[in-house]
């Protein structure tokens, strides 16, 4: 039996609250002030770390880069961004006009622009900010609130030549809304915000019919109210949407639980200008003949737009608790993962980071007042660095969720302390485990926040087998130190990495790096040479382009390498029975056109 949550609530306008070109939640950032360091917010999920002086953070950044950046000054943003004038299609827009109000589409410079970018650095944020200009932006913005909808415009489209880019939360970080510098077409950015709804909850058989627009987390919020979870926690899950974690084959935090979304996902209705492709069966698995459904998992916005997706869901855990434990240095800790994998349980996410995020994460910690603890703190010290004689600049941590029943949860812990027992550890509590797993969304305004002051920084991630991680590890800090001495670049570069999805004979590897650039000129020119390399040498060793990411525009060129012609040649054919006059010319992963 089915049980409807339809709550027909106003659209969610994104913009209202997210930061403009940049990461996150207005009125949430680090922010200095005099000698004074803090990370701001007003949003309870930041409580472990907001509105509270943070005095380490600076002198680690300056052990990190080799420069006092904030005394070096900033880089200023340009306010006034170059918007080309658009390309306009009479005919299809004097369509547009009948089938939508006006309050659903336009031709404004602001909006044009902020759906023409998302999150890649150097190829769109620090272009956007510090350069004022990208040289192609959509020429209108459409929000449609209905699969009809969806259709009526990519027939609309197919029938005028015009070009139609999907557009979810703007948090790719593969350049993936860039727009084609070449493409000569009325382009039109569909912004699926408006559909948002739950419409269905199927109790009995543990499933959930989505509209492919909704945020994450806004999707857990009204599965929770109904007592549901569907267990999904990319690190956007703030902004990012359903159907771009489709179009992007994502990942999250608690796959180890619940699964990356091709788990996740059992249906889907995907609109192409040849047609809607939707599966007949809501059935877990089936022997019925090629599953060619499958090629909507890292389509990328090339053939069409998801709109709804019958999805699995779980009901909400009754308990969850964290762990976090100490490791003397990286390759400890990743034995201790290797074990943990397999044996009889595998928590909901396991994640490994290495010396300089353990750092980072223990200067992001507020200095507390008070006598007791002080004291507390400087018994803990002695113990890891005396008794335990583990050296600070080779340390590093796990930290665990754990979610389940009580028993399941029990037990689960019993196993972790008992692998851990095997190895040189200390058990850090679960307070510093929930602090080190909350710590994931505010990485993610370091970036920003550093980029103001010179500093270009980039993430990349990949599937490595277990035996590679730490000469790969090894290998990108002698990449990328080669790479800062050949640019001659000011201060020093920084990296870092943390293993986050655990699989039978392989891992994911997340990768953040960064370059001090005053004085630099082109900056975000040398820092994608640098990124290039260090990409390179990833492949070298044996890891994938990308594990959750996608390949957008920006891994494409490294496709050759991992990729027969055959399979090229079939990924074509599909785009060519779908979209076969290239409505759809984002240009993403393949040159399909």
């Amino acid at each position: 039996m089915e049980n409807t949550i339809k709550e027909k609530q106003k659209a969610i306008i994104i913009d209202q609250e997210k930061r403009a070109h940049r990461w996150g939640f207005k009125g949430t950032g680090f922010v200095v002030s005099g000698d004074q360091f803090t990370f701001q917010s007003d949003r309870p999920e930041f409580d472990f770390f907001a509105n509270q002086p943070l005095p380490d953070f600076l002198p680690y950044v300056f052990d990190m880069l080799g420069t006092d950046i904030v005394a070096a000054g900033k880089n200023e943003e340009i306010v006034q961004k170059e918007v080309p004038a658009p390309i306009v299609n009479e005919v299809f827009q004097n369509e547009i006009t009948k089938l939508f109000p006006t309050e659903r589409f336009t031709d404004e410079d602001y909006t044009r622009l902020i759906h023409s970018h998302a999150q890649t650095t150097s190829e769109e944020v620090y272009k956007v900010l510090y350069n004022g200009v990208l040289l192609r932006v959509v020429d209108l913005v459409v929000f449609p609130k209905s699969e009809q909808e969806v259709y009526q415009l990519i027939k609309l489209a197919a029938e005028n030549d015009v070009c139609v880019i999907p557009f979810g939360g703007g948090t790719s970080v593969s350049s993936a809304l860039l727009v084609p510098e070449n493409e000569q077409r009325m382009v039109v950015s569909v912004d699926m915000r408006m559909m948002n709804e739950i419409e269905w909850v199927d109790e009995k058989n543990g499933l959930a019919c989505i509209q492919a627009g909704i945020v994450g987390r806004h999707l857990e919020e009204k599965l929770e109210a109904a007592g549901f979870t569907m267990g999904h926690e990319p690190d956007s899950i703030e902004f990012s949407t359903l159907g771009g974690w489709i179009a992007t084959n994502a990942s999250g935090m608690k796959r180890n639980k619940y699964g990356n979304i091709e788990d996740i996902v059992q249906n889907f209705v995907l609109v192409t200008p040849n047609g809607i492709l939707r599966k007949t069966a809501k059935h877990d698995r089936v022997s019925m003949g090629m599953p060619v459904e499958k090629a909507v998992f890292g389509s990328e916005g090339n053939i069409g737009i998801i709109t709804s997706a019958i999805v699995r869901i779980h009901q909400k855990p009754a308990n969850k608790e964290y762990e976090s434990i100490v490791f003397p240095h990286f390759e400890e800790g990743l034995s201790f993962l290797r074990a943990l994998s397999k044996s009889f349980i595998r928590p909901a996410s396991i994640r490994l980071v290495d010396n300089n995020q353990f750092k980072f994460g223990l200067v992001l910690k507020p200095k507390e007042a008070g006598f007791f603890k002080q004291l507390v703190d400087k018994f803990k010290k002695f113990f890891i660095l005396k008794v335990k004689k583990m050296d600070p600049d080779q340390m590093c941590l796990a930290t665990i969720v754990m979610e389940g029943s009580k028993e399941e949860v029990h037990y689960q812990k019993k196993i972790v302390k008992q692998v851990a027992n095997r190895f040189n550890t200390i058990l850090a509590g679960g307070g510093n485990g929930k602090r080190g797993y909350a710590l994931t969304n505010v990485i993610a305004y370091i970036r920003d926040f550093l980029m103001d002051y010179h500093c270009i920084g980039e993430t990349l991630e990949t599937t490595i087998q277990w035996d590679r991680v730490s000469v790969l590890g090894k290998a990108l800090e002698t990449v990328l130190y080669d790479q800062h001495q050949q640019h001659n670049l000011p201060g020093k570069p920084y990296l870092s990495y943390r293993v986050t999805q655990l699989y039978h004979s392989s891992v994911c590897v997340y990768i953040m790096f960064g370059i001090y650039t005053k004085g630099v000129e082109q900056p975000e020119e040398i820092f994608k040479q640098v990124e290039e390399k260090m990409r390179e040498k990833v492949l070298e060793h044996g890891g994938s382009i990308s594990h959750h990411q996608g390949v957008g525009k920006l891994r494409k060129k490294f496709l050759g390498d991992t990729k027969s012609k055959d399979h090229v040649q079939l990924a074509g054919a599909i785009k060519k029975q779908l979209d076969p006059n290239n409505v759809f010319g984002v240009k993403n992963t393949y040159d399909l056109d």
